[in-house]
């Protein structure tokens, strides 16, 4: 006999209280396996992509693409049991869990426990929105035949930052260009893609005749070209009003109401210094052909992160919270570095975790994750959750600088603006340099003058003479 069971949309992170159906990935009559990806939603932080937590045929769907839908409603359901091998065969259920935002496959049980033992009277395993399971579970049966995926650079909050490193990363962009005809680095493609290069046609002049920054650029005949602008999609207008109205919901409404949130509740100052970038520009040209950081993206947003990093040392007070129901200002002992990424469903700020604890070219590798995963809309709530401070690179749009607003719950947010040739007075002579401006937005709740100033003049110190960024090992 058929066995049906409902799927209810889980809260997927941080107390959300709705999602909106994106798209279905699977339809009726569609069979499905365990974790197969199902359906995608929008939440309030985030595009996120649920997979199965049973394996079955797909039976009903229950609301059509763009519906919003509340958390623990029904959504989809399924039979598991299509064939009435159950009740023949005793089989064990297949139990769904949820880590860091994400669904997996689990033993029985709640995450993170032991395996219960096989005399146990009931246990629980539990998804969020789904309720709990009642009654005897067995461990189901483990797959031998497949070979393990190799490892992943994920912006998860796992509890060893310094799980990623920039020679695994190495290792991975070598095990990919290992089966192609071209070598090159991941950043090499990205860039011959942005300046319309056939890698197949440059003779590579790095080790192994592989495919450098500046072969391509040779090739493209413009090594200081940038890339040609990305233009946005034509506004859809009414004939009749020669208007769009665009409904204000997901990450864009999230992000209103939180800015609004903060600007009227944080008083916040914003201060600013012009720094000359000559030295961490070449400190950034040395990185990139440095043994520790291959595989990885080195630009002076690196330089700027680390220095940040090094002046919360300095000045711990900066990365703090203000948390007006117990009247406490919370000081935070760890960084959650968020970096603010532009994204086709709008701004969001994922952040690295722990950042404070990773070594130069991990710093490295977690920022080219980030922004790639960010750019893929791939970007999950637990990626976006419990940040201690922002940096928001304004400069990669060729923007100065400019006055941010703080992420709700942080009491500080840098803005990177763009690294211009200036004239600038070097050793006593006017010179061309290279000169950039730092805004520092902070909560005068916490942050006073003294401490707000003292902590900018830090971050522009390191960069303007970057030898005590260098020390990465």
């Amino acid at each position: 006999m058929p066995t049906f069971k409902d799927f209810n949309l889980p809260d997927l992170g941080e107390g959300l209280t709705e999602g909106e159906i994106l798209t279905w990935l699977v339809g009726v009559g569609d069979t499905v396996t365990l974790n197969q990806p199902i359906v995608e939603v929008e939440t309030a932080k985030a595009a996120v992509e649920i997979p199965s937590p049973y394996a079955g045929l797909v039976t009903k769907l229950h609301h059509d693409a763009g519906t919003t839908v509340d958390v623990g409603s029904p959504i989809i359901t399924y039979d598991v049991d299509p064939d009435g091998v159950a009740e023949s065969t005793g089989g064990g259920e297949q139990t769904p869990a949820i880590q860091g935002g994400d669904l997996v496959p689990s033993e029985p049980g709640i995450v993170g426990s032991p395996t219960p033992k096989a005399d146990s009277e009931e246990k629980i395993a539990v998804l969020v929105g789904s309720g709990p399971k009642r009654g005897k579970l067995t461990r189901r049966a483990r797959v031998s035949a497949v070979a393990p995926e190799p490892p992943v650079v994920t912006q998860a909050d796992r509890p060893q930052p310094a799980r990623v490193s920039a020679a695994a990363v190495g290792a991975r962009a070598k095990q990919l260009a290992g089966g192609l005809h071209v070598l090159a680095k991941p950043p090499v493609r990205k860039l011959a893609r942005e300046l319309g290069v056939d890698l197949r046609v440059i003779g590579g002049t790095g080790p192994d005749g592989t495919v450098t920054r500046s072969d391509v650029h040779a090739a493209a005949g413009a090594s200081t070209a940038p890339p040609p602008p990305r233009l946005a999609p034509a506004p859809d207008f009414d004939p009749a009003t020669r208007e769009q109205r665009i409904p204000i919901k997901g990450v864009r409404k999230m992000t209103a109401a939180a800015m609004v949130q903060s600007a009227f509740t944080a008083p916040h100052v914003t201060e600013w210094v012009t720094v000359d970038m000559t030295a961490s520009m070449d400190l950034v040209d040395r990185l990139k052909s440095h043994a520790d950081f291959e595989g990885v993206r080195v630009s002076p947003l690196l330089l700027v992160a680390r220095a940040l990093l090094l002046a919360i040392q300095q000045h711990p007070m900066i990365n703090s919270a203000w948390d007006e129901e117990t009247q406490e200002i919370v000081v935070k002992g760890y960084v959650n570095l968020g970096i603010a990424a532009a994204t086709p469903r709008g701004l969001i700020v994922p952040n690295i975790k722990d950042a404070g604890r990773l070594t130069m070219p991990q710093l490295a590798a977690e920022l080219d994750s980030l922004v790639a995963v960010a750019r893929d809309g791939k970007t999950t709530p637990a990626d976006m959750a419990r940040g201690t401070i922002t940096i928001t690179n304004v400069g990669v749009f060729g923007v100065d600088a400019g006055t941010p607003i703080l992420n709700p719950g942080e009491s500080a947010i840098l803005c990177f603006g763009a690294v211009r040739d200036t004239p600038w007075v070097h050793q006593g002579e006017i010179a061309i340099r290279k000169v950039t401006q730092l805004a520092l937005s902070f909560d005068h709740r916490i942050v006073d003058g003294q401490l707000g100033s003292e902590f900018l003049a830090a971050v522009a110190g390191m960069l303007s003479d970057p030898w005590q960024l260098v020390s990465w090992t």
